[in-house]
């Protein structure tokens, strides 16, 4: 028997071959090896997405198509047929049955909308989204007063996510834009001491990692990256990118904006540790996050692990070996060999599953926190789309691919549900989201002014950076 397809009954023959261990079989236009979906046409594809009288996809295809199916259409296009296919579908030329007929299908549509507009909600900052969705709701409503309620309500949440979405970008934005403001404190050693320092906000690496998963996690970070974010960096240019209107944003921005607190927390170590005048603090201060290194691994928060050991690694902060002299490394070796990247990050991946594994039998939410390596993550999907072909060279389109891309980011999904137990200390969380930090040029000049240059090189080095920040300075 074949699976489950609103093509049912409609092919006149089926083919079928031994595949390696298994079975392969072909409907029409679709493959399938053991029962499961490999390849097929992108019209048939469409059409597995439609609903009808006695048939509803299953789940997990619709999560897989509708996340890749922007590498092949735009949403708005694949919304425009899905929804004329499911009303051309019921037409038999006789008013009364068709309406009959539509009354029955209408609570299936309903619900694959639904899935659409809670799984993929940003899709709808298109007007082209909203306004289909509009047509199909008045549509609805000539034929089934219960579904159109449910439509109206579906809308409506949908709204509700779009203006939360749009006050998170636009806390962020205040967020950065006060980040960038440049106190005088930040630009010579003399006023620094008056500058306040990690240590003097929280000395607790008990207290600091649990707010650095709030950030990652409930601060909204996490929260708001929608999963078609990651297909979205190589995905179809939309031909309407420039058309201006409320919903219309950058696709890929709220996975931007968790890329650059990684790199914001990585220049905040380094900062924490360029600035003090005295060796005795610096040292002090790469203990305390080598302490929150080592909590955050505990928790699961390999993302801020890693932010910590890269400001770490940064050469401003590595090339202090005075400092670093006055500091036990037992535990800041065995977190870099924990996250060493050779052999693909072998290390790593393994912790992750295990915390992965742990996550899946928890019984607090605590032990749930699972935060991956976020760069690491997207390079992984990155290199799974650039490694696979998306189209066979029959034309159909590689489902196979598909279906991997769905699992790595439907992980990232069970990730994102979880909620954060910790309390916030919002002193603490406000301080690291928004205390000045240092560019890489005055780190590098920073950190000649806390031990002096060695070489003629880096004399060279820290004459030409002394010239360069004061002609900025000057200018600005």
């Amino acid at each position: 028997m074949p699976p489950t397809t609103p093509y049912a009954g409609k092919f006149n023959s089926c083919s079928s071959r031994l595949y390696g261990q298994g079975i392969t079989a072909s409907y029409g236009e679709m493959c399938y090896h053991d029962n499961s979906l490999v390849s097929a046409s992108l019209e048939a594809l469409i059409q597995h997405l439609v609903p009808t009288v006695d048939y509803y996809p299953d789940r997990s295809y619709v999560f897989t198509f509708l996340l890749s199916s922007r590498l092949f259409l735009h949403p708005y296009e694949l919304m425009t047929r899905v929804c004329h296919l499911c009303v051309e579908q019921q037409r038999s030329g006789d008013a009364l049955l068709d309406k009959i007929r539509f009354r029955e299908v209408a609570p299936k549509l309903v619900q694959l909308l639904t899935e659409w507009t809670e799984t993929f909600p940003y899709d709808f900052r298109d007007e082209r989204m909203m306004r289909c969705l509009k047509d199909m709701t008045q549509h609805v409503s000539r034929g089934d007063e219960y579904s159109w309620r449910a439509m109206q309500q579906m809308t409506q949440r949908l709204i509700k996510r779009l203006s939360a979405l749009g006050q998170y970008e636009e806390a962020v934005a205040a967020l950065n834009a006060a980040a960038e403001e440049r106190p005088t404190s930040l630009k010579n050693k003399q006023a620094a001491a008056q500058r306040s320092d990690i240590l003097s906000v929280c000395d607790d690496a008990f207290i600091l990692a649990p707010q650095l998963t709030h950030i990652n996690r409930e601060r909204d970070r996490l929260s708001f990256i929608g999963p078609e974010e990651f297909i979205q960096t190589f995905a179809l240019k939309d031909p309407m990118e420039n058309h201006k209107g409320f919903f219309r944003k950058r696709k890929t921005s709220n996975l931007e904006a968790y890329v650059s607190w990684f790199n914001r927390l990585s220049f905040l170590v380094a900062t924490e540790i360029c600035m003090p005048a005295k060796k005795k603090q610096r040292a002090r201060i790469i203990e305390f996050f080598i302490d929150v290194a080592q909590e955050c691994f505990n928790i699961g928060n390999f993302n801020s692990l890693m932010a910590i050991i890269t400001g770490m690694n940064m050469n401003p902060v590595s090339r202090l070996k005075k400092t670093w002299s006055k500091v036990n490394t037992d535990k800041f070796e065995i977190l870099e060999h924990q996250m060493d990247p050779s052999s693909n990050f072998s290390n790593y991946r393994t912790a992750l599953r295990g915390a992965t594994q742990r996550s899946e039998t928890a019984h607090s939410s605590q032990e749930k926190i699972v935060i991956p390596f976020f760069s690491l993550l997207i390079k992984d999907i990155y290199f799974l789309n650039e490694g696979c072909a998306s189209r066979l060279p029959n034309g159909h389109i590689n489902f196979e691919k598909l279906w991997e891309l769905a699992k790595q980011v439907s992980e990232f999904l069970v990730w994102r549900q979880v909620v954060c137990p910790f309390d916030r200390d919002r002193h603490v969380l406000q301080y690291l989201v928004t205390t000045p930090i240092l560019t890489e040029d005055e780190l590098h000049l920073a950190s000649f002014e806390s031990e002096g240059p060695e070489n003629h090189m880096e004399k060279d080095s820290r004459r030409s950076l002394r010239s360069s920040l004061l002609h900025r300075e000057n200018r600005s």
